[in-house]
């Protein structure tokens, strides 16, 4: 679950104990050992959870690492073997009767094999152990139960941070403005609120100059007179950071050391506690108008604390924090989100550290690199300045264009270490990182393998960390709300960043700034978590690979793959072309996680290969060439995920379909139109389910409703069912027991919802392909939906090209009238009306034709094109 951390212990430890139950039959020597194994491995993996929390300023020795590395490798090693082991049982099962002498042979081979197996695990397992002790042992010579810190041979993350306090003010490019609406913030309301304590929280991801421009606000308003008193207007002021492990008493300790530097100079030798502290802050600040920066919050019971100091006088006192954590934000009160610099003060900020002047560009040969170096740093102050730092040093030297070359490689791929200011700008940028639980720290570095600027589906990343097993089971949660949970997380802390949002305002896709993309790949690579092939990656391959991304199909990289083992991948993930460079799958014994989304190249002749890859958790062929599903899947006993969506698949789901007892996530729409299968009910881990129907009845219902875990459910119905003039109505005879969101795209829209129809339901997709067809044949858009109790939001797709505005504007009209109706009042999505996509289309296809004709009358000049354009447009 935290692999970066502990390796596969968060799945490895189950198993351990799984395995001496009375299911496998073990010797009794063998269970000892076992039980010798799960002690071993507890202790070693709360020494690994302790080694990850050193502080990011001490961390631990070098040998410590390479302790931490053994122990995850062996953990990886010693699963592996369990799910051999397991698989293998598994695999030789007996009959459950012996109808004949040829079961009864069957019986006796099958006895023999799993005698075989047994045999081999108590072999395995001796070996590991032998592999422990010597772990063990060396546990012992480097003390790492002490977790020794390495000496620190560069600043603390608060000293480099903190050093942006005084950066000169020529380097302070768009704080002017930012300031001021930070200010502005400040002031706002009327003459009572403006007498109230007020807080601004300023918030961003790491290097985007917080600090810097909380500071900026603290000196202009620190510096602010009174008009008639001539006095200034705050009586008191200070600046206090917090960082990720903070010191309460010292904080409050230098806060009343800043307010009154006579009366409490020598605050730092009292003993007091954070009581005392903070009743003596509260007595001082009672009847001052204070002003307060309170910089680099983590934690909302931190700020809680704090908070209490921070007495509500009716002095107009002022209060700023910063954070990158916008729950944190949102606590201490007016949230102002801190933007990027734009792309004009971006460069005038690089240009400005390069050549120590305004208005100096670099030289033509540099501009067209000295754009992608600004792309790549995407606004972020500390990165600026800090590539900005390393031009200035060499920007006499000969070879100028070559090693502005190199530093912008080093910045692309997470690979730079090779220069200091590089190291310890990541380091800032890392304090996020380091901060979080093993969990969500394997969760963010696995996004690393994804291409620069990707937009990555909520959707299915989540299901690939499900397939990964990074996920912890939580209860009364499903394993794909958890997966949205750590999702929300990554957001929440400024690391991972929002793209497109839903309806219900939740995040649909998400993305990586290049910054962070940068430090969570440069992470990886030291961490050994992912090999990358096509993009970024160390100049040497590690001994065993345990995750892969092939993302090229240049031909070079096939020398590279020749020389790789693929006995240890547990993750597989191809880009389309680069398939073909790859061996066969059956390479890949212990593979995890397949996912050949879009390898055209993959077809019915490789079904052999990926049906003994008996430890599959997650299987992709959307986008392929298959055209059917072999019994042989039946072999896929761990099997949580399967994606056949746009293939080409003509044969019935082989019913063997029914052991894959395991499955959480079936997609297969746009691959084959078929009835619901029986068998699908007794699928009982099923969470989500997207098919395509011949047609819809009431048996496919019947079936889809008793599956007992399914969530979501996305049915799309090829043909109307001829005949029918009375809609499909679902009621409380088909449970749908935990289904919270469902989208129908059906042409006549054939359902209808009756009273405790679909309890849970919170989201409906209502996809109206034909509309004049529904009417047609029903008559009406009478479909029920004040009945679904637990109903939140109804989004609306029509089709218009065969329908007119009046249809269109009465099916809006009824579907309002349901919504109202409905007790829980959801909210109605619903598309443009006709007319004003027609408006809108005509207003355009005129535009072009004017275009078009003033191009011939204007000779086809540009400048003359646009103006006539615009002209005749406003007549227009």
């Amino acid at each position: 679950m935290a692999a970066v951390v502990t390796g596969a212990m968060g799945t490895l430890l189950p198993k351990l104990a799984n395995l001496i139950t009375k299911e496998y039959n073990l010797h009794k020597g063998v269970k000892g050992e076992i039980m010798f194994l799960t002690a071993e491995m507890e202790h070693m993996q709360a020494a690994l959870l302790k080694i990850s929390e050193a502080p990011i300023d001490q961390p631990p020795d070098i040998q410590i690492k390479l302790w931490a590395k053994n122990v995850r490798d062996l953990s990886y090693d010693l699963e592996d073997n369990i799910d051999k082991f397991m698989v293998h049982i598994k695999t030789h099962g007996q009959p459950e009767k012996l109808h004949n002498f040829r079961d009864f042979i069957d019986k006796c081979l099958s006895l023999l094999t799993k005698g075989k197996i047994r045999h081999k695990i108590g072999i395995d397992i001796k070996d590991i152990k032998r592999r422990i002790e010597e772990v063990r042992e060396q546990r012992d010579r480097y003390k790492v139960d002490s977790v020794a810190p390495a000496k620190p041979t560069c600043p603390t993350i608060d000293a480099l941070r903190l050093s942006t306090l005084y950066k000169k003010a020529t380097e302070l490019v768009g704080i002017d403005e930012k300031s001021l609406e930070v200010v502005n913030m400040l002031k706002e309301g009327d003459e009572v609120s403006e007498k109230q304590l007020k807080v601004v929280s300023i918030v961003g991801f790491g290097g985007l100059g917080k600090t810097t421009l909380a500071n900026a606000v603290y000196k202009k308003m620190k510096g602010q007179v009174d008009i008639q008193t001539q006095k200034p207007q705050f009586d008191c002021a200070a600046f206090i950071s917090v960082s990720l492990n903070p010191n309460l008493k010292r904080i409050f300790k230098s806060l009343l050391h800043q307010l009154d530097k006579h009366t409490y100079q020598n605050i730092n030798e009292a003993s007091w506690g954070e009581e005392q502290l903070i009743s003596e802050i509260r007595s001082f600040l009672e009847n001052k108008r204070y002003l307060i920066v309170v910089d680099d919050i983590w934690d909302k019971s931190v700020w809680e604390n704090i908070k209490f100091a921070l007495i509500g006088n009716k002095y107009g006192s002022r209060v700023i924090t910063t954070t990158r954590v916008l729950d944190v934000a949102q606590q201490a009160g007016g949230v102002y989100r801190l933007k990027a610099l734009s792309v004009v003060d971006s460069r005038k900020l690089f240009y400005q550290r390069i050549y120590e002047m305004e208005n100096k560009s670099p030289p033509n040969q540099l501009v067209k690199l000295s754009e992608s170096i600004l792309k790549r740093c995407g606004g972020v102050p500390l990165a600026i300045l800090t590539i900005g730092s390393l031009l200035s040093s060499e920007k006499g030297r000969a070879h100028i264009y070559e090693y502005w070359s190199n530093v912008y490689k080093s910045i692309s791929s997470g690979l730079g270490n090779g220069h200091d200011d590089v190291k310890n700008m990541r380091r800032i940028l890392s304090v996020s990182y380091s901060g979080r639980p093993p969990h969500l720290k394997t969760c963010l570095l696995h996004l690393s393998m994804y291409p620069e600027d990707y937009e990555i589906e909520k959707e299915q990343l989540i299901w690939k960390w499900v397939g990964e097993g990074y996920l912890q089971k939580e209860q009364r949660k499903s394993l794909y709300d958890v997966g949205v949970d750590y999702l929300d997380e990554l957001i929440n802390k400024s690391l991972v960043q929002p793209v497109k949002f839903d309806h219900a305002n939740k995040v649909r896709s998400c993305g990586l700034h290049d910054m962070v993309r940068d430090l969570i790949i440069s992470l990886a690579n030291e961490e050994n978590f992912l090999t990358t092939i096509g993009g970024p990656q160390p100049g040497y391959l590690p001994s065993k690979i345990r995750r892969l991304s092939v993302q090229t199909s240049i031909d070079e990289v096939t020398n590279q793959l020749s020389t790789m083992s693929f006995s240890y991948v547990r993750s597989l993930t191809v880009s389309g072309p680069a398939f073909s460079l790859l061996p066969a799958v059956s390479g890949f014994p212990v593979l995890r996680v397949l996912d050949l989304t879009d390898c055209k190249q993959v077809d019915n002749g490789h079904w052999k290969d990926i049906c003994n890859l008996f430890h599959l958790r997650y299987l992709s062929l959307k986008g392929t060439s298959i055209t059917k599903i072999p019994k042989g899947i039946g072999n896929l006993q761990f099997l949580q995920v399967l994606d056949i969506r746009s293939t080409k698949i003509e044969e019935e789901l082989p019913s063997i379909f029914n052991q894959l007892t395991q499955l959480l996530l079936v997609h297969m729409l746009n691959s084959i139109a078929c009835v619901v299968p029986r068998w699908m009910c007794s699928l009982r881990f099923l969470f989500s389910l997207s098919i395509t129907l011949k047609t819809l009845g009431e048996e496919d219902l019947q079936v889809l409703g008793s599956i007992p875990s399914l969530g979501e459910l996305h049915i799309q119905v090829e043909k109307p069912t001829q005949g029918r003039d009375k809609r499909l109505v679902i009621g409380s005879s088909y449970p749908f027991l935990c289904l919270k969101r469902f989208i129908v795209k059906s042409g006549p829209m054939e359902l209808r919802f009756a009273q405790g129809a679909m309890q849970r339901l919170q989201t409906i997709g209502l996809i109206f392909p034909d509309i004049q067809g529904t009417l047609l044949q029903f008559g009406d858009f009478v479909l029920g939906l004040e009945n679904l109790s637990s109903l939140e939001h109804i989004n609306v797709v029509c089709n218009y090209i065969f329908a007119i505005g009046k249809e269109v504007a009465n099916v809006r009209t009824a579907l309002e009238k349901e919504c109202s109706m409905n007790p829980n009042k959801p909210i109605l999505n619903f598309p443009p009306i006709f007319q004003e996509v027609i408006v809108t289309q005509v207003r355009e296809a005129v535009e072009v034709s004017m275009r078009k004709a003033l191009e011939k009358l204007c000779g086809g000049e540009p400048a003359a094109e646009e103006i006539g354009c615009k002209k005749v447009a406003v007549e227009a």
